[in-house]
């Protein structure tokens, strides 16, 4: 596994290993990896010669008083776990490398990142978009994995390669969840032990709603309302949305005819945490 910094000589090793015929993978990331990673890095291996993981904490995803400074980081330590997948090389700049000191261009999705978290965190996913769009031109991937725990991401992603005619395969991978059915985030690093039992509630909620869409479907709202009554019956979650949505344009007031998205949003204590579930007719 080798490491690159440089912008301009991961394109180089990108465009090398095209013209040998390669098919390069890449998945991309902001580090202090964990399981929930590394299921989409085999996935990656799997669909690809030559894997790529960037690890790139992206100033331009992060709003005013965010977490950027505190985001966990342990750069060793990922590389550590990437070479057991294994990976062919991390993609690591610092961002100075990835932005000039006078850059003004943006990529933006447009109406499906306005809602969920969106419509909370004003510019992130502008952030995100032109990041990964930067991503994909300097290293030239055949194919990118992202996970679906990040499913407004996800979904903006995918409308910004068909928009933007990018030669790219976007390959999603389901939400990998701990055995007691929290799902996998670096953000988890932040919880105390209280605080990570009351960040159960999120699965429960969408466990809640999975079942009213079950055994009682008669719209989106009776199964977001499923949802929520779990969420306030824990004192230590703060919500910040609870919304049921059409699963493929993320647009409100979805038919039970189509597959929708129960996305969740909270706090337990000062910590963030996204969930969310797709329910099939």
């Amino acid at each position: 596994m080798i490491v690159i910094t440089s912008p301009d000589e991961m394109t180089r090793y990108a465009e090398s290993a095209r013209q040998s015929g390669e098919r390069i993978g890449l998945v991309p990331t902001m580090g202090f990896l964990h399981d929930g990673h590394l299921t989409l890095m085999r996935e990656g291996r799997r669909q690809s010669s030559v894997l790529v993981a960037s690890i790139f904490v992206n100033p331009m995803q992060f709003g005013p008083g965010e977490d950027f400074a505190r985001y966990p980081r342990n750069f060793e330590r990922d590389c550590a776990m990437l070479e057991r997948v294994p990976v062919d090389v991390v993609f690591a700049p610092e961002p100075a490398a990835m932005y000039s000191t006078d850059a003004q261009s943006w990529v933006d999705a447009g109406d499906i990142t306005s809602g969920l978290c969106g419509a909370h965190r004003p510019g992130h996913f502008r952030g995100v978009t032109t990041v990964v769009a930067k991503l994909f031109n300097i290293v030239k991937p055949h194919l990118a994995v992202f996970g679906e725990k990040d499913f407004q991401q996800l979904r903006a992603i995918q409308k910004m390669v068909r928009d933007l005619n990018f030669d790219v395969e976007i390959l999603p991978v389901p939400i990998v969840r701990e055995k007691d059915g929290l799902a996998m985030s670096s953000r988890n690093a932040y919880l105390s032990s209280t605080e990570r039992e009351d960040a159960l509630a999120l699965s429960l909620a969408l466990r809640a709603a999975r079942e009213k869409h079950r055994t009682d479907p008669c719209c989106a709202e009776e199964v977001v309302f499923a949802a929520t009554r779990v969420l306030k019956r824990m004192k230590g979650v703060e919500i910040e949305y609870v919304e049921g949505v059409d699963a493929e344009t993320l647009s409100r007031h979805p038919s039970l005819d189509r597959p929708i998205l129960i996305a969740i949003a909270a706090r337990v204590g000062k910590t963030r945490l996204i969930d969310n579930v797709v329910l099939n007719p």
